[in-house]
């Protein structure tokens, strides 16, 4: 992963930095260069400037005011230092110089040259001696008032000078590119490792996590930005799936106990009432077919109840949408129940409402399961001697449900998770754990809600909303339908 980044890093960024600076290296190594020669070059031009009023009067008919007037100019001159002056006379041999040795005769002046074939008299060159050392001339070429060629005037200077002020300024300027290359790198460097560490701790707890490993898990938020937010993600999924894994391993324990207590009666008789055989008392054969037939239906509901819940988390639970009466689905409901609530000595009340209520449109055998789970959970928690209240409310545009009981309630932390999978907030009473959350989701499919109010030692109370049927509603969402399709 490390080589992986780093080597993206180095292409995608390294290589365009370090080609940006060598650019920018080169572009400042011509300027520098550039301006160096363009200096001198000035202020030959100038000097040639200056010779037009210097020899602006030479005769026609003799060198020797050029001879005169180039010896004045050349003691006279106060840049010597700077460049050296040679007097050329009219076939172009050196005859004065400010240094006072005369150059090689063999010696090229590609400045004279191009000076004799340029319109303006003069040019500027850069050569190099037989020596091997480097120049730059200029010439300018005097005429008399005739236009007759009668010497010349040259100014050469050493560029020696010159390209070591650019090698410095240029060896410079690199070595701060180089400079500026490292803190990239190493600035890099620690860029990465300050991903890939935390990337790497993540990608080992990611496999920890797969291999169901969540003891060790836990990543070291480093830096306050998306890595650190990434860590505090992982961390938490971590965590959730360690308490829904927990969850789970609960649930399966506590479907293999409720499964396992209507077998072992259904067996159990089974045998009893096998081995008496046509001997068996009419009282035992009808109380043993009563417990088969209860702990069978017992077995169904289990049952039931676990395939609604793979439909939900697989998404293939349908419903039958018809109009449907909600007071009729909750009066059965309570019906079915009653004589449960009467062994158990506790009070089951509803009272039915005398008038009508707004038709909704459910499907009724869900809606009647969700009213079942609901009053069934209410006398799991209540004591003997206790209350279960149901009650109806017509709220216009919902109808509201409402079952109270007088249990021994949820504890607050338990309140946020009790329509979870898996989760169960008491574990000494019966059920498995998912009713609750089969319930909400198919009040979620009607388009209504469940919520949950509690405390402990004051009951529970289960407020489930269900929008009322409006046809006008249905009818224009149907035209609106109906025009998306032409």
């Amino acid at each position: 992963m490390a080589k992986g980044i780093t080597k993206r890093w180095i292409l995608n960024i390294l290589s365009v930095i370090i080609f940006i600076i060598i650019c920018i290296v080169l572009c400042l190594s011509f300027v520098i260069e550039d301006y160096y020669y363009s200096s001198v070059e000035q202020t030959i031009s100038y000097r040639f400037t200056e010779l037009d009023r210097v020899f602006t009067d030479v005769n026609s008919d003799t060198t020797t005011d050029f001879l005169t007037l180039a010896q004045s100019y050349i003691e006279d001159f106060p840049d010597k230092g700077k460049l050296e002056i040679q007097s050329l006379n009219s076939v172009g041999r050196v005859t004065l110089t400010s240094t006072g040795f005369i150059p090689d005769e063999t010696e090229k002046m590609p400045d004279l040259d191009m000076a004799l074939k340029n319109s303006s008299k003069s040019a500027i060159t850069t050569s190099e001696l037989s020596s091997g050392e480097n120049i730059l001339a200029g010439t300018k070429v005097i005429t008399n008032t005739d236009g007759t060629i009668v010497g010349a005037i040259r100014y050469v200077t050493s560029v020696g000078d010159i390209n070591f002020s650019i090698a410095v300024i240029i060896s410079i300027v690199s070595l701060v590119a180089l400079l500026i290359i490292l803190c990239v790198v190493l600035s890099g460097r620690f860029f990465i490792r300050s991903i890939v560490g935390p990337i790497k701790e993540m990608s080992v707890a990611a496999n920890n996590i797969a291999q169901g490993n969540f003891e060790s898990t836990a990543i070291v938020k480093k830096y306050d930005d998306e890595i650190g937010e990434l860590s505090d993600a992982i961390n938490h999924m971590a965590k959730e799936l360690k308490e829904t894994e927990q969850l789970k391993n609960d649930f399966i324990s506590r479907v293999s106990h409720e499964l396992r207590t209507p077998l072992t009666a259904i067996k159990g008789w089974s045998e009893t009432m096998l081995l008496t055989g046509e001997d068996i008392d009419k009282k035992i054969f009808q109380k043993g077919m009563t417990v088969i037939l209860k702990e069978s239906g017992r077995l169904t509901s289990i049952v039931e109840e676990l395939l609604d819940f793979s439909r939900i988390q697989s998404g293939r639970m349908k419903l039958i949408q018809e109009k449907t009466d909600l007071v009729s689905e909750l009066d059965e409901a309570v019906y079915m129940l009653k004589e449960r609530s009467i062994q158990e000595k506790k009070h089951l009340m509803f009272d039915t409402p005398i008038e009508p209520f707004p038709i909704i449109m459910g499907d009724k055998n869900r809606l009647r399961q969700v009213f079942l789970n609901i009053i069934d959970n209410a006398l799991k928690y209540t004591p003997e001697g206790g209350n279960v209240i149901v009650q109806i409310i017509n709220d216009v545009t919902h109808i509201t449900v409402l079952v109270s009981d007088t249990g021994c309630g949820i504890a607050p932390e338990d309140l946020p998770k009790v329509k979870d999978k898996f989760y169960k907030a008491n574990q000494n009473v019966g059920g498995n754990g998912i009713g609750l959350a089969v319930a909400d989701e198919i009040v979620q499919m009607h388009g209504g809600t469940l919520d949950i109010e509690s405390g402990i030692g004051v009951g529970t109370t289960v407020k489930i909303r269900i929008p009322v049927y409006n046809e006008a509603e249905i009818v224009d969402m149907g035209e609106e339908n109906n025009k998306g399709d032409i």
